[in-house]
């Protein structure tokens, strides 16, 4: 189970984008934030699954689970935080058309 899990995991994160992908932390920050959140979220499901191989159950364990469900949360209001920035940027103000 957790073998392919973390294949999953290990493919989806910062550190698997090319180059050209990396953001500026001045120019974006909020993308450079949850570039920066996802690699640490990589890093925790890292080892929760560990600790699954291990077969590891106790209280570090429910530990390290709510903190990476607490940074996929603050990823995701990060993601729709961008989107509904972008969605404003992207309509088209009406023109004035009573004079």
């Amino acid at each position: 189970m957790s073998t392919q899990r973390r294949k999953g995991l290990r493919s989806a994160g910062p550190e698997k984008r090319p180059t050209v992908g990396k953001v500026s932390a001045r120019r974006f920050p909020v993308q450079y934030g949850i570039d920066k959140l996802e690699g640490d979220l990589n890093a925790f499901n890292e080892r929760i699954a560990e600790l699954e191989d291990e077969e590891h159950h106790g209280h570090a364990m429910k530990v390290l689970k709510a903190n990476a469900m607490d940074l996929a949360r603050r990823i995701d209001e990060l993601r729709s935080l961008l989107v509904e920035s972008n969605k404003s940027l992207a309509k088209p103000k009406k023109k004035d058309r009573s004079r």
